[in-house]
């Protein structure tokens, strides 16, 4: 298993780079074993494990009254009793997942590594597969293919098309790091160097937008969430995107910052991007202007989540946690003691909120006001 994520190190989600630094670290002596060791997670259903609960998990987010979060080697663990204890999920596939999103108690999608994407019809019990890496890498090359045919004339198109077919060669191994539905029907999931599909059919097909975003360099793309009657993606080197709903096209939106965004939250007036060394960015005007935040935190801040009464909660990288009340224009970190580093975080209800890290799930309080 380190080979394979010696093999992967370099798009590890970045949510978790220390992890990231020490496995590289172990690499550099394995690197002769790793073709012999190497094995086909896609073809491989996930290790059933007592300590799944415990490992390495990188997203949580609610289900209804339940908690589900999704991790290393496709571990998916479900809580029906607020985190106490937490029922690990069969999942077909044996890759790194990344994300996970539900839409209601009980249907939900989780993506991660080697192109994968997984639906669930049954509140997190069951998971089916709908893309893999391969079929998407297919199906990027297909629809510009059909474009540059309709275009000749083109060059982005063409040099899209050289770039997706040499991820064809590559293989499956560009992750999708978000996923994200507006209802049962309709969704996106992002990722690694560009990579964007959007579904109309609760993921029965998905469709390449890989040229449908205002991306040349093809920064990866982190985070994808509405906010402020828009759908934005946050990402690479300070790129932000909104959806604009007429042309059907994600176009990027200046930001006063050039690093690496790792996420985006929003109510219903406001956007909140942040990222590297403790940056975030609010607006209150639907992206065109952005103020710079202090989200009392020191250290790289890898999730956030919109809470009720215009709320939000952030969580860095060193296992800290700030809470505003006030729509984001001002963070008071939280008295929450750091106890292991942490990818995710969500709203678990009755001012709780769930942390997904390195060692598996723990809670935070919001005090009262």
């Amino acid at each position: 298993m380190l080979s394979h994520a010696c093999g992967r190190a370099f798009l590890q989600e970045p949510k978790i780079m220390l992890l990231r630094f020490l496995v590289l670290i172990a690499c550099a002596g394995t690197a002769p074993a790793m073709a012999a060791d190497f094995m086909d997670v896609l073809s491989q259903p996930a290790v059933m494990s007592p300590l799944a609960s415990k490992g390495l998990l990188q997203s949580v987010t609610r289900a209804g009254s339940k908690l589900v979060a999704v991790g290393q080697r496709g571990h998916i663990v479900v809580s029906s009793d607020e985190g106490k204890t937490w029922r690990q999920s069969p999942v077909p596939v044996r890759s790194d997942l990344t994300a996970v999103y539900f839409v209601n108690e009980r249907k939900g999608w989780a993506v991660g590594h080697d192109g994968v994407i997984l639906a669930t019809g049954d509140g997190g019990a069951s998971w089916r597969l709908q893309l893999d890496g391969v079929r998407a890498n297919q199906a990027v090359v297909a629809d510009l293919a059909r474009r540059a045919e309709a275009q000749p004339a083109s060059d982005a198109i063409r040099s899209l098309l050289a770039e997706a077919k040499r991820n064809v060669e590559q293989g499956p191994d560009k992750p999708f790091l978000d996923v994200w539905f507006a209802d049962e029907t309709t969704g996106f999931a992002i990722g690694a160097y560009n990579l964007v599909f959007r579904t109309e059919d609760g993921g029965a097909t998905w469709a390449s937008w890989f040229d449908r975003t205002d991306n040349p360099k093809l920064l990866n793309l982190y985070s994808i969430r509405p906010a402020a009657g828009g759908l934005f993606i946050a990402g690479e080197a300070g790129l932000v995107l909104k959806l604009d709903t007429t042309a059907q096209r994600f176009r990027a939106i200046e930001l006063p910052y050039q690093g690496t965004l790792l996420g985006v939250s929003g109510d219903a007036a406001n956007a909140l991007v942040f990222g590297l060394r403790g940056h975030a960015y609010r607006s209150g005007d639907g992206g065109k202007t952005w103020s710079k935040v202090d989200a009392a935190l020191p250290a790289t801040i890898v999730a956030g989540v919109s809470l009720p009464n215009s709320g939000f909660a952030l969580a860095d990288a060193s296992g800290r946690v700030s809470h505003s009340s006030d729509g984001g224009r001002s963070f008071k970190m939280l008295p929450v003691p750091p106890t292991m580093m942490l990818a995710g975080i969500a709203d678990a209800g009755s001012n709780r909120l769930a942390l997904a890290g390195a060692r598996g799930v723990a809670f935070a309080e919001i005090p009262p006001r």
